[in-house]
């Protein structure tokens, strides 16, 4: 699985387009969460998502 793949699964589950990659990043974890990617896929989109400047949230 790619990015573009990524959004167009996130596109069908949620029936609206991504706004950001943050939004895709998290995405991306609640699927590996609730187990519909492997580790390595989850590793593979994080990484791509980070190049395109995906970050986490800043909580200080």
């Amino acid at each position: 699985m790619n990015v573009h793949e990524l959004t167009m699964k996130f596109l069908q589950t949620r029936n609206y387009s991504p706004e950001n990659v943050n939004e895709l990043l998290d995405f991306t974890k609640r699927s590996y969460i609730h187990d519909d990617i492997c580790i390595s896929v989850y590793r593979k989109l994080v990484r791509e998502l980070e190049a395109q400047g995906a970050e986490l949230p800043d909580f200080s």
